[in-house]
């Protein structure tokens, strides 16, 4: 009797890690095949445009004049191009080093309201009030491919209500982990947004070399707050009508911490603000869809598709269930995951290195499932701005923060 309760109690797990996964299986597939299609690009533009780069910056002495010195190279023709910092909460020289770049500095104190999603809204207002179409979005630790500005020119020139370039790890080579996380965001931050663009969907807003027009911040402000606001953001924009389109010419690549507490603590902070935006968002998002908004069915989807490691743990779990019909889902979803990284390789321009990394992807999933306590808390924690530790970083500022 107690064997046939565990063989009930396990098929019902297998049956019910198959449901969880699905809406991100689905989802997986669709954005692999949407990806092969081909993506209409804006041309070149003649228009006039006033066009600000936004570097949010907290503490960020160490990489901020870089990242200046990069966008400064990036220069489009016609129109004006202005490179700004908003230095938030600083205790450094950020701001100095920022202006030493060439840079227009605004710095902010503002001990109650902290924040990437205050800093954001707070320059966004000063901007527009100066007259600006458009703002683009560049951390602080990142650097730009010459044609950035080209590019985010050309598609608010064309009319686009926002847009966002890919988005890589700039220090690949540092660490077998920093190698894997390229891999992974060449899945979600490259063939992700391209397959979206492919089927005419919004590419949402990834956090980093995102732009929005002057008609979008002023019909959706930039009020999101929680610890993962470009996805909070994003959903409000597709909730309103709006589109985001990929700016897939172009690529931007950011510092990732190459392990111990900086990489804890960043991964707890991303994969747990997505926890919390499913608790908050799903529900609203289904009623949505339910009363007739279908366009808002892949938005939904693509919350409910859990991080990678997490997926990929639940279809293992499904196909161990002694239930069949759960292992033959589960064997299709790993294979549409196959498909998945092997066309993020592809379309990402991966090489021979970030396929040997793969290799490394059990470690990462039981490196991930460890930290499933920390995200938690952090899926339920305020938004507090720090900067995520990286190499040579300093160690006192360790409080929760927000993506950076």
């Amino acid at each position: 009797m107690a064997g046939d309760w565990l063989n009930w109690i396990w098929m019902a797990a297998g049956a019910g890690a198959a449901v969880l996964t699905l809406p991100g299986t689905i989802e997986l597939l669709a954005l692999t095949l949407g990806a092969l299609l081909p993506m209409r690009r804006a041309k070149a533009a003649d228009m006039p445009l006033r066009l600000a780069a936004l570097v949010p910056a907290h503490n960020e002495e160490k990489n901020v004049a870089e990242t200046v010195t990069s966008l400064r190279a990036s220069t489009p023709s016609p129109g004006e191009f202005s490179v700004v910092v908003i230095a938030d909460n600083c205790t450094d020289a950020t701001a100095e080093r920022a202006r030493e770049a060439g840079a227009r500095v605004i710095e902010r104190n503002d001990a109650e309201r902290r924040g990437k999603g205050y800093a954001l809204d707070y320059a966004f207002g000063i901007l527009l009030a100066e007259g600006y179409d458009a703002v683009a979005v560049v951390d602080a630790d990142t650097v730009v491919e010459k044609n950035f500005a080209v590019e985010m020119h050309a598609l608010m020139a064309d009319g686009a209500d926002a847009a966002q370039c890919g988005y890589l790890v700039k220090n690949a080579d540092e660490s077998r982990r920093t190698r894997l996380m390229n891999v992974a965001l060449m899945a979600f931050n490259v063939l992700r947004p391209r397959g979206r663009a492919g089927w005419g969907w919004s590419c949402g807003i990834l956090g980093n070399g995102f732009a929005l027009s002057r008609r979008t911040l002023e019909a959706v402000p930039y009020d999101a707050r929680s610890v993962v606001e470009d996805l909070e953001y994003h959903l409000r924009l597709v909730r309103r009508g709006r589109r985001v389109r990929f700016a897939g010419g172009a690529i931007v690549r950011a510092e990732m911490p190459a392990g111990g507490r900086g990489a804890e603590t960043q991964r707890a902070r991303w994969d747990g603000g997505r926890f919390g935006m499913i608790r908050m968002m799903a529900p609203a998002l289904a009623r949505e869809v339910a009363s007739g908004k279908l366009r808002l069915i892949e938005p939904l989807l693509e919350l409910l598709l859990l991080p990678l490691a997490f997926h990929v743990l639940l279809l293992l779990a499904a196909l161990v269930a002694p239930y069949a019909p759960a292992r033959i889902y589960a064997a299709a979803g790993l294979a549409v995951v196959a498909l998945h990284l092997f066309a993020a390789l592809v379309v990402g321009g991966g090489g021979w290195r970030d396929v040997a990394a793969l290799a490394t992807a059990p470690f990462y999933i039981l490196w991930k499932a460890a930290l499933l306590p920390k995200m938690f808390r952090a899926a339920r924690s305020d938004a507090a701005w720090v900067r995520t530790e990286r190499k040579g970083a300093e160690a006192a500022e360790r409080d929760t923060g927000a993506k950076e």
